[in-house]
């Protein structure tokens, strides 16, 4: 084993360090016990003065940002299952955002009176920026490692904090909602009005198509067939009357025909096109008066048991640490000050 007490004496400046600092201590013993006792009571008292506040947890996933119409309505079976997965980053930061809305905030401060709950004055003139100090430190959003979004709400009520919390999940459904809807209801009254104005459009084309069939042209291409045949066959056998008749026929025919096989095509081309608007405009209608979960909630909030501010050991232990060192120092200085003033006079 090393001989300490020969290892001192070798190294002279080893032992005057060590012998000084002991010294030091002994010297200063009881104005750094003083300092250490006065900051424990100190900051302890400080510690049990500030109120006592519980936290509740609210765990969420967000949903994936898809269309209800194209998830439950598409052929594409590939597109439902998206209603089942949970959100990527980015349905999470757009999460986050809509949680720290000012729309959810103010109806958060709304329903729990919450100016009144931190004892902020309504004469204030500072009254908003204390309010919203007050709910940025006791209401928190944290995104996961897991791609999860966390809301964390601080209060001296266990209950209170826990109502918060899940009020907060259910006003990110109804805020997504609301902002989805006035979208989806634009979008509804734009392909109503089309689909109106196309569907009009048939009917007036169908009239007109009615009116040519009620003339007698039913089918263009084999009616000119059919009555050129028998306008000639009239005149070989020299039936005159029967001739004057068939020739007055395929006159309306000659008349009507090209306007009929024009409404006849549209009509065939728009009947596609009206399909086509109709699954539009039914996707759209579920899109304006349906909704589904914004979210996949992990875990609600439930009172605590216990608080969860402040902990008090660590603002005594922290106290009563900075008390030393701070002491220590102003110790220090004080002991060199006449070394640094003899330094200073001889330069």
């Amino acid at each position: 084993m090393p001989d300490f007490q020969t290892e001192n004496k070798n190294n002279p400046s080893n032992y005057r360090d060590s012998t000084y600092l002991f010294s030091f201590f002994y010297k200063w013993r009881k104005t750094i016990l003083a300092v250490a006792v006065l900051a424990a009571v100190s900051s302890a008292g400080v510690a049990f003065m500030i109120p006592e506040k519980f936290k509740s947890t609210v765990i969420l996933f967000p949903a994936p940002s898809v269309s209800i119409s194209k998830s439950l309505m598409s052929a594409n079976n590939s597109s439902q299952s998206d209603l089942l997965q949970f959100g990527e980053e980015d349905d999470m930061e757009r999460m986050l955002q809509v949680l720290n809305s000012e729309e959810i905030r103010e109806r958060v401060v709304k329903k729990y009176k919450l100016g009144e709950h931190y004892g902020i004055e309504n004469d204030n003139q500072y009254k908003r920026t204390l309010l919203r100090q007050e709910y940025d430190d006791n209401i928190q959003f944290k995104k996961t490692e897991f791609m999860s979004v966390k809301i964390e709400v601080l209060d001296r009520s266990p209950e209170m904090a826990s109502n918060i919390a899940n009020d907060i999940a259910a006003l990110y459904d109804s805020t997504m909602t609301r902002m989805k809807r006035v979208r989806a209801i634009d979008a509804f009254n734009i392909i109503k009005r089309e689909y109106g104005y196309f569907q009009r459009d048939m009917e007036t084309k169908e009239d007109s198509l009615h009116k040519l069939m009620a003339l007698g042209v039913n089918d263009y291409e084999s009616q000119a067939d059919r009555l050129n045949e028998a306008l000639g066959k009239a005149i070989v056998e020299g039936k005159t009357a029967a001739a004057t008749a068939l020739a007055e026929k395929v006159k309306i025919l000659s008349t009507y025909g090209t306007a009929y096989m024009s409404l006849r095509d549209n009509l065939y081309r728009m009947r596609e096109q009206s399909n086509i608007l109709k699954e539009k405009y039914d996707q759209a209608k579920v899109d304006a008066e349906q909704n589904l979960p914004e979210k996949f909630v992990v875990d609600k909030a439930f009172p605590a048991e216990k608080k969860s501010y402040p902990v008090r050991w660590i603002i005594i232990a922290v106290a009563t640490i900075s008390s030393l060192i701070i002491t220590l120092l102003a110790i220090a200085l004080l002991e060199n000050f006449k070394k640094i003033q003899e330094t200073i006079g001889k330069v």
